[in-house]
């Protein structure tokens, strides 16, 4: 019983010693939150009362108050954008509804839709409308490519760069491949030729880098491009075939491109070769043998028999040292891409002309708009190579996609700015294809011909029959006058094809197509390249439409017409409108909004524009002579009675060809 008391009694003791304990607790917190508020004072009973009313007295003031219109920092109030910018986007980027934007636009007189691209120079107009700056983004591109100006001391004589060209069949292929086999070691990796349109041959007197274009397309991308890679053509024709439309194409792609031409009369071992008549078609297309006293190098040779070859390699070198070829090495590369393509096993590979400096495995480069690091290269026969100087073609791995004919190659120090240019190219060119331009067309041209773009009217003729071009060419050349000059870029018989297109893209030509069709292919490319392609059968349809043409871009002259003449009887202020001159028609007729002229005493006093005219209270479009009108004349309240109001018009007379 004794053991049970006790440890009741000590229970009690624990649960009081507990309760105690939890006092003296609640009372150290009650003293420790007044320590806090006697000490700072934040939380004291006023403070707290006092509060919500603070926020119930804004609430209340701020009912009756009017929203307001926050107007953006000035840094805020400007827009950085590229060449071009979607309309949509810019509405966004400004906070203005798309519409405003488009309202805004109509009232300049520029019709837009929401998903239209605005170039530049629209864009800033309308935003500065709405009080915002656009400022357009400039990247450090140029920095980053900017090439430094080579040292004379450095310079070094670069091999000549030579393209092959010529009809189909005249043997162009034959001739390069008697190059190659002559002058070029016979061992190839595993004695498979590597084909990659450009090859490395050394002589005795020096080194040449020839191209091996597929066709003229190639050349003409290039050139579409701003890529001048040849620094000299070799024309090969036939002795036996003479020239043909195709070498005729190949002399003017080469005119257009502004290089030599060397030309090779090749298959002379024929029984039927004739090559003085080769000199003599070739002359009458503006290629002038030396023997003749012109200024263009003929060389005889026999691709089949391998003769004249070292004499036409001798010509080459020796218009390379009239050009002064000459490049740095010591410098980061810079080159042209031949040709591109991918393959299953390597990725994209490119073949790459270097044209200055020195390629090296892994530079980081920038072609186009992909870029990368060189994983290797390989040289014309296949061989890797760890390095490639100036005019030596090279087979290039590496890069993040496959580039075009005609893309520059640029070999930057760092892989980051490469990357950085190529994604800049890349918006850069998704731009640029939102806002493109469409073409030149025939349609067209007398709007372009009032911002004065054009005065050159360029055409490609395509006939089914050699005839049917010397007339055409004949009767549109003398359509020239001393605004507009007809020009005919290119003329040959046959179908339009490819390289037609790509010459017109180049020239801005129009394509005149005579009893002949193009393919779905070759229209489809003209679609894309936006070239305008035209089809006719009789050649009085043709003349008209260039005359046509050439007539919308010529100015207009403009004459004047008296419509009639007016006397001021009577003066009529009328309130908000202003002064309103009561007239008598004495002859012809008053129109109204037509231009107005007020006579005083025989001078003319002003000149303006017809606003109003009624008879009694009807407004009416013309008054007679013999009745009487109110006449309100545009901007001009100084009417006196006895003044004379000559109504007149200019009538716009449009020139006319004959």
């Amino acid at each position: 019983m004794a053991l049970k008391e006790t440890k009741k009694r000590k229970k009690k003791k624990k649960a009081e010693e507990v309760e105690v304990d939890k006092k003296f607790l609640k009372k150290k917190i009650s003293f420790r939150r007044k320590a806090v508020v006697e000490g700072e004072d934040l939380y004291d009973d006023t403070h707290r009362a006092r509060k919500p009313r603070k926020i119930a007295k804004a609430k209340k003031a701020a009912v009756g108050q009017k929203t307001q219109i926050t107007v953006a920092k000035a840094i805020k109030r400007r827009i950085k954008i590229d060449e071009a910018i979607i309309l949509s986007d810019l509405a966004k980027r400004m906070g203005i509804k798309a519409n405003e934007l488009i309202q805004s636009l109509m009232a300049m007189g520029v019709m837009t839709t929401v998903n239209q691209p605005l170039d530049f120079d629209t864009a800033s107009l309308v935003a500065s409308e709405f009080d915002y700056e656009v400022e357009r983004v400039t990247f450090e591109e140029e920095t980053l490519l900017k090439q430094e100006k080579d040292d004379p001391k450095k310079l070094t004589e670069r091999p000549p760069v030579v393209t092959i060209m010529g009809h189909v069949d005249h043997g162009k292929t034959s001739l390069l491949d008697v190059i190659r086999k002559t002058k070029i070691t016979e061992l190839e990796a595993g004695g498979i030729t590597q084909h990659i349109g450009a090859y490395h041959v050394t002589t005795d007197k020096g080194q040449i880098a020839f191209l091996d274009t597929p066709g003229h397309e190639a050349f003409t991308a290039m050139r579409a491009r701003g890529a001048r890679v040849t620094d000299i053509v070799v024309l090969v024709v036939a002795a036996d075939d003479g020239v043909m439309p195709q070498t005729i194409e190949a002399i003017n792609h080469a005119k257009v491109a502004n290089v030599p031409i060397i030309v090779a009369i090749n298959k002379i071992d024929k029984a039927n070769a004739d090559p003085e008549r080769v000199q003599r078609e070739l002359s009458e297309n503006g290629l002038t043998p030396e023997d003749w006293g012109g200024d263009t190098i003929f060389v005889s040779v026999s691709a089949k028999k391998n003769q004249g070859i070292d004499e036409l390699l001798e010509m080459i070198l020796l218009q390379a040292e009239v050009l002064e070829l000459k490049a740095n090495p010591d410098k980061l590369a810079f080159g042209h891409v031949i040709e591109a393509q991918i393959d299953s096993g390597r990725g994209a590979v490119a073949t790459v002309l270097v044209r200055d400096g020195t390629l090296r495995t892994g530079d980081p480069v920038v072609c186009g708009v992909h870029f990368g690091k060189i994983r290797a290269m390989l040289n014309d026969r296949g061989v890797p190579v760890e390095s490639a100087g100036p005019s030596i073609p090279v087979e290039v791995l590496g890069l993040s996609g496959v580039p075009m004919a005609g893309d520059e190659l640029i070999a930057l120090a760092d892989e980051k700015n490469a990357k950085q240019v190529g994604m800049h190219r890349l918006q850069k060119q998704r731009t640029k294809e939102l806002a493109q331009s469409s073409r030149l067309s025939l349609d067209s041209l007398y709007e372009q011909m009032q911002q004065g773009d054009v005065k050159e009217l360029s055409l490609i003729i395509k006939a089914d029959v050699h005839g049917s071009i010397e007339a055409l060419v004949d009767s549109l050349t003398k359509l020239s006058n001393e605004e507009v000059k007809v020009s005919v870029v290119h003329s040959a018989t046959g179908t339009i094809i490819e390289s037609d297109v790509s010459l017109a893209t180049v020239s801005n030509a129009i394509i005149i197509g005579f009893n002949v069709r193009p393919s779905p292919k070759v229209q489809a490319l003209a679609g894309d390249e936006h070239v305008d392609m035209r089809f006719y059968n009789v050649i009085y349809d043709v003349i008209k439409d260039v005359k046509d043409a050439m007539a919308g871009m010529m100015a207009s002259t403009y004459e004047e017409r008296i419509l009639g003449t007016a006397e001021v009887r009577e003066i009529f202020q009328i309130p908000k409108i202003g002064t309103i001159a009561g007239c008598y028609v004495t002859d012809g007729k008053i129109e109204r909004g037509q231009l107005l002229r007020v006579i005083r005493d025989g001078v003319v006093f002003y000149e303006g524009k017809n606003s109003s005219l009624r008879r009694f209270k009807d407004d009416v479009r013309e008054v007679q002579a013999g009745y009487e009108c109110g006449i309100g004349v545009e901007n001009f309240n100084d009417i006196k009675i006895g003044d004379v109001l000559e109504c007149y018009y200019l009538e716009e007379i449009k020139p006319e060809i004959e």
